[in-house]
């Protein structure tokens, strides 16, 4: 199981972080595969308007990316209400502290501002528990970062199982090192720091947003050695232009290459990589993608509410 906050368009770090695997968990797995609606609401819960759109959006850059949704079940978390159901069952065994030791909770209130410490972002780790229990997903793809989450989820599932028999299923880490995407400011890429190269983005938009990329601030002129380890056009280049690598840290630590030649060259492969993608993402309608998210949700619903029975009848609630 694994899931998306649709919070904006999908880009770049989307792509070779979470939909590439998607698509291969389509092929070979029985993948339940998430936009997860109610969790954009806990940092745009101001912005809800826009939720709706991204949602489309996610669907129309998944089929792009290649998902098989005739194999794998792609579904938008707050049309299985069995979910909120079972995030509020489960509330009432989670102690208050094992939420509040959770690394990002306070990670977040300090990037995000304290608007953000609501009811509902302190319970976002107990709901990305129960989008995997309630689709009894016995496998998690993670990255090291959110290796607390998970835990947190299995104790919570523990507890559970303690209280009112053997009933849930607990979820296993899948570790996936997920590549480092810099955004075109060096931070990583984020839509809340406005340095993405947008999935949807037309090819002249992809180039202009690399030409503004930053580089290695001691590299001023052209002939100036380089330091590629620093420099996030040459991290880029390492994920849109891998047979390219090993010259291309050759010539900018001899000073061979100059940033303007560099840049225009991973402009070219990022657009050979996306070319596919964004043709494919031409032909997809938003009716298909909403039609395709409503049959998965169908499926999802199934899973869903048989899970729900299960809990509910452990707690001897009728």
């Amino acid at each position: 199981m694994s899931g998306i906050r649709p919070t904006g368009r999908l880009h770049l770090g989307h792509l070779v972080g979470t939909l590439v695997q998607w698509a291969s968990f389509s092929r070979t797995d029985d993948a339940f595969l998430e936009v997860a609606d109610f969790h954009a609401l806990t940092t745009a819960y101001d912005r809800s308007e826009s939720i709706s759109q991204s949602v489309l959006e996610v669907a129309i850059d998944a089929l792009a990316a290649g998902v098989d949704v005739q194999r794998a079940t792609l579904y938008v978390q707050s049309h299985v209400p069995e979910i909120a159901e079972l995030h509020l069952l489960l509330s009432m065994i989670v102690p208050i502290s094992w939420l509040q030791r959770v690394p990002t909770f306070k990670d977040q209130i300090v990037a995000l501002g304290p608007e953000i410490a609501t009811y509902g972002f302190l319970g976002y780790p107990l709901l990305q528990l129960v989008d995997v229990a309630v689709m009894r997903a016995d496998t998690v793809p993670v990255g090291r970062d959110q290796l607390s989450h998970l835990e947190l989820g299995r104790e919570i599932v523990r507890r559970f199982n303690h209280l009112y028999g053997p009933t849930l299923v607990e979820p296993q880490p899948a570790l996936s090192e997920f590549p480092d995407v810099p955004g075109t400011d060096g931070r990583k890429m984020s839509k809340s720091y406005g340095n993405t190269i947008d999935l949807a983005d037309d090819e002249d938009a992809t180039t202009k947003k690399v030409r503004s990329m930053v580089t290695d601030p001691l590299k001023i002129r052209r002939h100036d050695p380089g330091r590629p380890e620093v420099c996030p056009v040459f991290k880029l280049h390492q994920i849109a232009n891998v047979p390219r690598v090993p010259a291309i840290e050759a010539e900018c630590r001899s000073g061979r290459l100059g940033c303007v030649d560099c840049k225009t060259e991973l402009a070219e492969s990022l657009n050979l990589l996306l070319r596919p993608l964004r043709e494919r993402r031409g032909e997809i309608s938003p009716e298909l993608a909403a039609a395709t998210l409503d049959e998965g949700t169908e499926r999802a619903r199934a899973v869903a509410a048989g899970t729900l029975a299960t809990v509910r009848a452990a707690m001897h609630l009728r």
